[in-house]
């Protein structure tokens, strides 16, 4: 019985060091969860534009998140043609394949259809444009892992497609290729330089 005692009693913790140990289990989490807010992630590669821009007048309203809520995904409806420059706007019929029969008698369903019956593609106005001059292809970031919402935002939770983030400026670009180890290079981004790109004041 002596024995069993001295070897509980050689086997416990000192109260300092069970003190440590629970003080461990409560900060540990704390500081996991600081850490995973702080590391950055697919929503945040690219800065949020600094200024809200006003969202462009489109012909038609449409709102991403109805329609991601139902199942789409970008690529459904968005397609990368060769060259990979733009990504497209999808055709009539694409959205007629569900708005053939869904919403068929709402005034903007009824538009919609009128651009179909006319082969008409839809006057879509670009949200985010790209700057004369610069290199630019979606295949090329696609390709090299990069997701739609890092360029463009929370597409899922917008009724309305505006510019959130500062994908078209130069220090936008520039920190995301930092943070991906992808080059940074004038010449990465701009055609090579010649003197008709001088803008005169």
């Amino acid at each position: 019985m002596k024995r069993l005692e001295r070897l509980k009693r050689s086997h416990r913790l000192p109260v300092f060091a069970i003190l440590a140990l629970a003080i461990l289990i409560v900060v540990a989490p704390l500081l996991t969860a600081h850490a995973a807010q702080s590391a950055p992630s697919a929503a945040l590669d690219v800065h949020d534009t600094p200024v809200p821009l006003p969202a462009p007048a489109q012909p038609l309203p449409y709102s991403h998140k109805a329609h991601l809520a139902l199942g789409l995904e970008c690529a459904m409806c968005h397609t990368n043609p060769d060259r990979g420059r733009l990504m497209t706007f999808p055709a009539t019929a694409t959205c007629m394949n569900c708005h053939a029969s869904f919403g068929k008698n709402r005034p903007t369903i009824q538009k919609l259809a009128e651009y179909d019956k006319s082969k008409t593609a839809v006057p879509w106005v670009r949200v985010y444009t790209v700057l004369p001059g610069i290199n630019w292809s979606h295949r090329r970031h696609l390709d090299a892992g990069m997701k739609c919402e890092m360029c463009h935002g929370n597409v899922s939770q917008m009724q309305v497609m505006t510019n959130v983030k500062s994908v078209t400026t130069m220090v936008g670009c520039l920190d995301c290729h930092k943070l991906h180890n992808a080059p940074t290079t004038c010449t990465t981004c701009h055609n090579a330089w010649s003197p008709d790109m001088v803008v005169a004041k």
